[in-house]
C-alpha cells in the first residue's frame, strides 16, 4: 500500500506541475497577445467548463479498469499539447481555448479515476491523510511551476511551456503505469446501457447521504466565490497594485505555499474536527483573505494569497473524503465526478461572470462583497452543523463503500 501511495504521489506531483505551469501561462499568454483582462480570465472558464458533463465522464471511469485509463489519457495529452506552437498571434488564441477544453475533459476523467482508485485500494481511516498530501503535492507545484512557467514565458514565451507540459504528460502516464494495484474488472452494472439512468446514480448518491448533502453544497458554494475572487487577479495585479501581468505568478506561488500547510494539516485536523467545521473554518479564512485583496498594498496581496491557499484546500478535502467513504466502489467514478461538477461548474460560471464583472465593478467593491457572502456561508454550514450532532459523529466513520444511502461513514 506504501509503494502504491507513493507512486500515485509522485504521478500527481508530475502532472500537477504540468497542469499549474500551463494553467498560469494561458491566461498570461492571452493577456500578453490580446491585451485583455476578460480573454485571459476565460482561459480559466475553458479549463474547467467541461466539468459540466462530469457525470457522464466520470461513468467512463466505472465501465473500465482506472489504471490503464489515467495511463492513457496522459498519453493522449502528451501528444495534444505540441499543437500550441502555431499559437503565436491574437487571430490564433482560439487554438488554446480548444485546447484547454480538451485538457479540461481529460481532467475530469482522471480525477474521478484517481478518487475511485484511491477509493477501493486504501484503508478508508487514511483517506482523510492521503487526500490531503495528494492536496499538498497538488498545490506545491503553485512553489515553483508559476515561478518557471513565467520565467520561461517571459524569455521565450508560450510554446516551450506547453512543450513542458507534454512532457509532464508523458512522464506521469509511465508512473500510473508503474502502479500495481490489484483492480476487479467492472462490473455488471444493472445500469449498464442505461446512459441517462447509468449517469445519474453519482447524484442519487449525493443526495442518499446526510453527509454529503451539507458538504457538497458548502464546497459549491465556495468554489463560486472563488471563481469571482480568481477572475479578479489580473485586475488586482494591473490596477492595483500596478505590476506587469507576470506578477500573477508571484501570488500564485505564494497561494501554493499555503495549500502546502494545508494539505498536511487536512488529515490530522479530520481526526480530530468534523468535515463541517473544517470546511467552514476553510470558506471563512477563504473569504477573510479575498476581500484583503481589495487593498493595494503587495503586502497584503501576499498575505492574502498564502490565507486563500491555506483555505480553499481545506473546504475541498472534506467534500473529497466525504465522497470516497460514502460512494459505493463500483460507482465510485460516477460520485466522484458528480460532486467534481456540483462543485466545480460554480467555479467555471463565476470565472466567465467574473470575466465580465472586472470590466464593469471595480474589484475594490467586487471582493469585500465576496468577503462577505463567504463569512455568511461558513455561519450557515456551522450552524447546519451544530444541529446534526449524530451526523458529526458518523462524519468520522470507517464505512467507505458500504453503499449508496447508507449514510455510513463520511
Amino acid at each position: 500500500m506504501r509503494r502504491t501511495a507513493g507512486l500515485y504521489l509522485a504521478g500527481v506531483l508530475v502532472s500537477g506541475f504540468g497542469t499549474t505551469a500551463m494553467w498560469i501561462v494561458s491566461g498570461i499568454w492571452v493577456k500578453s497577445l490580446t491585451g485583455s483582462d476578460s480573454l485571459a480570465a476565460l482561459t480559466a472558464f475553458a479549463l474547467w467548463a467541461p466539468a459540466l458533463f462530469g457525470p457522464l465522464l466520470g461513468t467512463l471511469a466505472d465501465r473500465v479498469r482506472r489504471r490503464p485509463l489515467m495511463v492513457w489519457s496522459n498519453v493522449a495529452m502528451a501528444a495534444l499539447l505540441p499543437v500550441l506552437l502555431w499559437m503565436d498571434s491574437a487571430d490564433r488564441v482560439w487554438l488554446l481555448f480548444a485546447v484547454l477544453l480538451v485538457y479540461g475533459a481529460q481532467g475530469a476523467v482522471q480525477d474521478a479515476a484517481e478518487q475511485a482508485l484511491a477509493a477501493s485500494a486504501l484503508d478508508p481511516r487514511l483517506l482523510g491523510d492521503f487526500n490531503g498530501l495528494r492536496m499538498t503535492v497538488n498545490e506545491a507545484m503553485k512553489l515553483v511551476a508559476p515561478l518557471v512557467a513565467a520565467g520561461m514565458f517571459a524569455r521565450w514565451g508560450g510554446g516551450p511551456v506547453a512543450l513542458l507540459d507534454a512532457a509532464t504528460f508523458a512522464l506521469a502516464a509511465g508512473v500510473f503505469a508503474l502502479l500495481r494495484v490489484r483492480e476487479e474488472p467492472p462490473s455488471r452494472d444493472p445500469l449498464r446501457g442505461r446512459w441517462r439512468t447509468e449517469t445519474a446514480e453519482g447524484l442519487r448518491i449525493v443526495r442518499a447521504s446526510p453527509v454529503l448533502r451539507a458538504l457538497v453544497p458548502a464546497a459549491s458554494f465556495t468554489m463560486l466565490l472563488a471563481g469571482l475572487n480568481g477572475a479578479a487577479i489580473y485586475p488586482v495585479v494591473d490596477r492595483g497594485l500596478g505590476h506587469a501581468p507576470a506578477y500573477a505568478g508571484v501570488l500564485y506561488a505564494v497561494q501554493g505555499a499555503g495549500s502546502v500547510v494545508a494539505g498536511l494539516a487536512a488529515g490530522p485536523l479530520l481526526r480530530r474536527v468534523p468535515e463541517h467545521r473544517l470546511a467552514a473554518g476553510g470558506l471563512a479564512l477563504f473569504a477573510l483573505a479575498a476581500g484583503a485583496r481589495a487593498l493595494p498594498y503587495d503586502a497584503v496581496a501576499l498575505v492574502a494569497s498564502a490565507g486563500i491557499g491555506l483555505g480553499l484546500p481545506w473546504v475541498l478535502v472534506a467534500a473529497m473524503t466525504a465522497v470516497q467513504r460514502e460512494a459505493p466502489k463500483a460507482a465510485a467514478g460516477r460520485a466522484a465526478a458528480t460532486v467534481n461538477t456540483l462543485v466545480f461548474v460554480p467555479n467555471a460560471l463565476a470565472l466567465a461572470l467574473g470575466a465580465g464583472l472586472v470590466a464593469l465593478v471595480d474589484v475594490r467593491v467586487l471582493l469585500p462583497v465576496v468577503a462577505l457572502a463567504g463569512m455568511a456561508g461558513a455561519l450557515v454550514l456551522t450552524a447546519v452543523s451544530a444541529r446534526r450532532p449524530a451526523e458529526r459523529k458518523t462524519g468520522a466513520g470507517t464505512g467507505a463503500g458500504t453503499g449508496a444511502g447508507t449514510g455510513v461513514g463520511v
